[in-house]
């Protein structure tokens, strides 16, 4: 008999293993809803095959309000309770400013621009979930990709490498098995997989905000706790009451 999996980790001590753990478990549990997330990356794909890199990031950027709106989408699926459609909608305009670097990025290096995202990404699901204005949202996100970036890019990293192994192991499978066609398995594995980088990225959101919170200075800990000595039984200079034989 199978023992019970031990509970998750907090927000504020969760690792990047157990930030792809609950990304899988959130796309189990929402899969249709989430898969609709997979369509812009597929989609793009498509579209950029055999182009030029001038030619695939004049096309990422086009496609940008869509990546940005499946970006939002899954804040929503992430959220405990959906946020009102204002937020929401402050939240897409918010990563539509966010996500325009990214593209040239991209022409770099795939880790320029998941740094810039670990560092501004934030801001989108700040304005839906904490219902800021533009300016706030982007001041927040700042803050919240700065309280552990390391933590932040190291997910976002991590999510990104799952996705890639993923989908070439899916790719390979599908051409494999059922004789499709490339770029139909292409489609198919951007389509089932690429829904893990939005929630991973959606859900990183709430350990980066437990963090904030918990990086207020907290008083040192004395080094021999507020016991006394073994040796000096007056160490900490408090005498102890006296005790009658």
């Amino acid at each position: 008999m199978s023992r019970p999996l031990p509970p998750p980790l907090p927000p504020a001590e969760r690792t990047v293993g157990q930030v792809i753990a609950e990304s899988i478990r959130l796309y189990g549990q929402r899969f249709w809803a989430a898969l609709l997330l997979g369509l812009p990356i597929a989609a793009i794909t498509q579209l950029s095959a055999g182009h030029s890199l001038a030619a695939q990031t004049i096309i990422l950027w086009i496609a940008s309000p869509f990546v940005t709106a499946a970006y939002v989408w899954a804040i929503v699926i992430a959220a405990p309770a959906r946020p009102p459609r204002g937020a929401l909608i402050r939240a897409y305009v918010v990563g539509l400013v966010v996500f325009l670097p990214v593209p040239a990025l991209l022409r770099l290096y795939v880790l320029p621009a998941l740094a810039w995202l670990a560092l501004f990404g934030l801001s989108v699901p700040a304005a839906a979930y904490e219902r800021l204005g533009f300016r706030s949202a982007l001041v927040r996100g700042r803050r919240l990709g700065a309280a552990d970036y390391v933590h932040a890019l190291g997910s976002l990293c991590a999510v990104s490498i799952v996705y890639f192994i993923t989908r070439v192991m899916l790719l390979l499978l599908l051409r494999g098995q059922a004789d499709t066609a490339e770029r139909v398995a292409a489609f198919l594995a951007d389509l089932v997989i690429s829904p893990l980088l939005f929630l991973g990225a959606a859900l990183v959101y709430f350990d980066q905000a437990a963090r904030v919170v918990d990086s207020v200075p907290r008083n040192k800990r004395r080094r021999d706790a507020g016991l006394h000595p073994a040796v000096d039984a007056h160490g900490s200079r408090r005498s102890d009451a006296e005790v009658e034989p």
